[in-house]
């Protein structure tokens, strides 16, 4: 597992210690420079090594610690340095104070370039205000007025070039920020859509699930009760259908309800899930509630990815349910069609009271099923009386 990646230096360190840094590098960039141009060489010609712009550079750094918790108190310590400078020395006083200086604007762009990408336009617009203005009197205080065409920077070019560099490094870091701001967005959205995913699955499973054993429960019992005071045994035999019916149900529920409480294997198992294979059952309970199931199967018989059997068993489960309580009819048939590449389904009665599409949420349940694997699903009255089911399920190539 790769870990997340660990933030700069300056951000692992405590919001005092950032802090007493930032004041301490602000306060001792300008003694750092009047000490290395004190030591240094009075030959403007002689180059300075590269150590010597070590320490001032590491002390300039030193304020950037507070740009990702206190951006605007962060970006006055690093605007302090130039400005003492600018009172301290003159513009002309030899290349290596040129030299610092344009290390520090190029601090400034970068520094309003973090606060972009880290802090919102409330807080990036008025950085932006501020390095602005910093630069604009940088041109004018280091630059001497000249006239256009004097072959010289002037005043205004200086101006262009250094506001340029400001708005490139504010636009990078307000790229940087757009687009982390559309990957946390996507990430919300992808969250969202996965619970109504998973909260839709858990309706049609306790959908599935409890629909039909209640079907085959209100069944049993409107039998029982009109034979209870002449045929004693077909109400008894009622009320053990109703019973185990319960039983059978009340053990899925707790299944499911320990699944989603997390609750310790042991303590609720799941099972397995229903399956092809576990059709006899439901013909059984089916015939209890008084509706005969045939069923056919065509083709090569063979057993399908775990999610294509659930689905193939929910859907002729819901079809049945349907035809039990709304066909008015005591027959259906179900053909499951192996075919090289799908799983077709075809679920029909002749009942005169077939169930309107829409009713419900049992369609709408077995549509979403067929959709999710890419299928296709078709309800509807038939032409001559009665209702059809059809699914279509797409089977892996590696499943045959």
């Amino acid at each position: 597992m790769s870990s997340a990646p660990r933030p700069p230096l300056l951000r692992r360190l405590s919001p005092r210690a950032r802090t007493v840094l930032a004041w301490s590098g602000a306060g001792l960039f300008p003694l750092v420079l009047l000490a290395m141009v004190a030591v240094g060489p009075r030959d403007p010609g002689i180059p300075l090594p590269a150590s010597a712009y070590l320490l001032p550079v590491l002390v300039m750094v030193l304020p950037a610690g507070l740009l990702w918790r206190r951006p605007l108190t962060g970006l006055a310590l690093l605007i302090l340095p130039p400005l003492a400078v600018a009172v301290a020395f003159h513009p002309g006083e030899g290349p290596y104070l040129w030299d610092i200086r344009d290390l520090q604007l190029v601090m400034l762009d970068l520094a309003a370039g973090v606060i972009a990408a880290y802090h919102p336009r409330r807080t990036a617009g008025p950085a932006l205000g501020l390095a602005l203005l910093l630069q604009l009197v940088c041109a004018v205080y280091y630059t001497p007025w000249r006239p256009p065409g004097a072959g010289r920077p002037t005043q205004l070019n200086t101006a262009a070039v250094l506001v340029l560099g400001l708005l490139l490094a504010w636009q990078v870091g307000r790229s940087i920020r757009q687009r982390r701001d559309h990957t946390e967005a996507r990430r919300a959205q992808a969250a969202v859509q996965a619970v109504q995913a998973e909260r839709l699955r858990i309706a049609r499973e306790l959908h599935d699930m409890v629909a039909h054993s209640i079907g085959v429960i209100a069944i049993q019992a409107g039998v029982g009760g009109r034979v209870i005071e002449t045929q004693p045994v077909e109400a008894r035999n009622a009320l053990n259908a109703i019973e185990d019916t319960s039983r059978e149900t009340l053990a899925g529920l707790r299944r499911m309800l320990g699944a989603l409480r997390g609750a310790e294997p042991q303590a609720a198992p799941l099972g397995p899930s229903p399956s092809l294979a576990d059709l006899d059952g439901l013909v059984a309970r089916s015939l209890d509630a008084g509706v005969r199931v045939r069923v056919r199967r065509l083709g090569r018989e063979r057993p399908l990815p775990a999610d294509i059997e659930l689905s193939a068993f929910r859907i002729v489960q819901e079809a049945v349910t349907n035809v039990i309580r709304h066909a008015g009819t005591d027959e259906c048939r179900v053909c499951l069609d192996y075919r090289d590449d799908e799983l077709a389904i075809e679920v029909t009665d002749d009942g005169p009271g077939a169930a309107v599409p829409g009713a419900g949420f049992g369609i709408a349940g077995m549509r979403e099923r067929a959709g999710l694997l890419r299928g296709g699903f078709s309800a509807g009255p038939l032409p001559d009386g009665g209702f059809r089911v059809a699914a279509e399920l797409p089977v892996p190539a590696v499943a045959g």
